[in-house]
């Protein structure tokens, strides 16, 4: 098992504009597709700054939600556009991470 801690940072001003569309409508979407979602948080220092964080089992099941959200007409039609309107894309970080024998989270 493995996780995806993603920061993102929106554009000035429109974090809780993101946060609706994120809670309402990609993790709810992303979810449907198979992606688990173990958490999203607003970053306390940043005012335009986001993280969330996903889990999957392995890297075939990382693959197949992916293709199952990102090759969707609905991620390539509306939410991506949408996504890329609220964010600076290019400023995304993505780590890869496995919990230790001692995390809570394995």
């Amino acid at each position: 098992m493995f996780y995806e801690i993603r920061h993102y940072v929106t554009k000035p001003g429109r974090r809780e504009e993101w946060l609706r569309f994120m809670e309402q409508t990609v993790i709810p979407f992303q979810r449907s597709k198979g992606m688990v979602i173990t958490a999203s948080f607003t970053d306390e220092e940043d005012p335009d700054g986001y993280v969330w964080i996903r889990r999957f089992e392995d890297e075939a099941q990382r693959v197949e939600a992916y293709a199952a959200v990102y090759d969707s007409d609905r991620w390539t039609g509306e939410l991506g556009p949408a996504v890329a309107d609220l964010l600076f894309l290019e400023r995304s970080v993505v780590t890869r991470v496995v919990p230790t024998r001692g995390s809570l989270l394995r």
